[in-house]
């Protein structure tokens, strides 16, 4: 006998990924039991939740209506377990997204310090510079930089990051130094995967378009060209400092450098009261809270 929350889960979670696949994906379940659960349900609701073709799943405007009322019933059931645990270990599958870059040098070593401390946790970490979609995909955790718009999400800011634009002695000695932004059109320019460049004028932020001399959507290739004396370049400080402090680059427009931005760890609402969530936020605030 189905029991009364039985399918809630499942009819939320297709019309939040938009697919039984992504449903089944997101519960860690087949997607023959998903199929199972919604037909059960509209079954003993006697109505129907779902409309389904071969390409497409769309949710019908009484499944809208009752997907709203399942979405705040989990939401409070999990509020309510997340209370509950609050002085337990973080337990299960915690699954974080972060940029190459940013995870590798910064993200996952605190994350295998989580682990250690709660053997009862399996952690992933998915390094991708595509943006993911937290909820469709099943992902806990994102950590990102700049704006977001996705207002189905909350956020906690847990660091900032400082960009640098600088460029090789041999280079300079060779095509000289800009003095303002307006020089920069007569330089090369070493281009990441970022093609507008944000600079501070006059308290405010002003996007440079450079023309690419030499592109590559690695930081570490572009830091590479710009000691090897390509260009000049406009990166995180993180990739630079190693080379700044040596003297292999050179810091340029240091009035135009930009504030530093936000690094945000970004989460479901849903997520945000689980001790996992929440403990391994505050690691990454207490971890990185000096900057990037």
């Amino acid at each position: 006998m189905a029991g009364p929350w039985d399918g809630i889960d499942e009819v939320a979670a297709v019309a939040e990924t938009g697919s039984f696949v992504g449903a089944a994906r997101r519960l860690d379940v087949s997607v023959s039991h998903i199929s199972r659960a919604v037909a059960r349900c509209e079954d003993r609701l006697q109505v129907q939740l779902f409309a389904r073709t071969t390409r497409s799943v769309r949710v019908t405007d009484t499944g809208r209506l009752l997907v709203e009322q399942f979405q705040r019933l989990i939401a409070e059931r999990e509020e309510a377990f997340a209370m509950i645990e609050a002085n337990g270990a973080p337990q299960g599958a915690l699954r974080v997204t972060c940029s190459i870059a940013l995870g590798e040098r910064f993200v996952a070593p605190v994350l295998r310090s989580f682990a250690q401390l709660y053997p009862s946790l399996n952690v992933e970490l998915d390094l991708s510079n595509r943006v993911v979609d937290l909820i469709s995909e099943g992902y806990d955790l994102a950590i990102r930089t700049g704006a977001l718009t996705d207002t189905r999400l909350l956020r906690r800011q847990i660091c900032t990051r400082q960009m640098t634009m600088c460029a090789a002695p041999a280079y300079l000695s060779r095509r000289g130094i800009p003095r303002t932004i307006a020089d920069l059109d007569k330089h090369d320019c070493l281009v990441g995967s970022t093609r507008t460049w944000q600079l501070a004028v006059d308290g405010a932020l002003q996007s440079y378009r450079p023309v690419p001399r030499w592109q590559c959507n690695s930081g570490m290739a572009i830091t590479e060209a710009a000691i090897a004396g390509m260009g000049v370049c406009h990166l995180p400080t993180f990739y630079l400092s190693d080379a700044l402090a040596s003297g292999q680059l050179v810091q340029l427009l240091q009035a135009h450098h930009p504030p530093a931005e936000p690094v945000w760890a970004v989460y479901p609402q849903r997520r945000h009261l689980l001790p996992k969530v929440r403990r391994v936020v505050d690691l990454l605030a207490a971890n990185l809270g000096n900057g990037l």
